[in-house]
């Protein structure tokens, strides 16, 4: 029984440290996408694709999905549908993650940026809107 509690202690903490490690401020995420991201993405209602596409409901969509934005094959191809943990790996190096894409940013180095970025881009759904 003992043994037990302690597994599952164990198993709860780790949980916890994964759903902290991807916690972010989106206040923080916000001021990144303006200096970084907004030069070739939209975000928010009335988003449009830009020389990127709309980011509006990112996390679970599938890449190259949006509609009227003419992803590389590499993207449509993918298999890939963004979760935290993947947007996350992507941002630091997008070209490993998806070789040919059309992306030209280098990434984002600092892990806190990561975080704070998918942080605030996670509060916005499909229309727009934030949750």
């Amino acid at each position: 029984m003992k043994l037990k509690y302690v597994c599952l202690v164990a198993a709860a903490a780790w949980a916890g440290s994964v759903a902290g490690a991807l916690a972010g401020d989106p206040a923080e995420g916000e001021k990144i996408f303006t200096t970084k991201c907004k030069v070739c993405h939209q975000i928010g209602e009335g988003a449009k694709n830009f020389v990127g596409p709309e980011l509006n409901g990112l996390i679970g969509r599938k890449t190259g999905s949006v509609p009227d934005y003419n992803y590389s094959d590499a993207n449509k191809d993918s298999g890939i549908t963004w979760d935290e943990a993947k947007l996350k790996e992507y941002l630091l190096s997008p070209k490993t993650v998806i070789p040919g894409t059309k992306m030209i940013f280098a990434g984002l180095p600092k892990e806190s940026d990561r975080d704070n970025l998918i942080a605030y881009l996670s509060q916005f759904g499909p229309d727009g809107t934030k949750k």
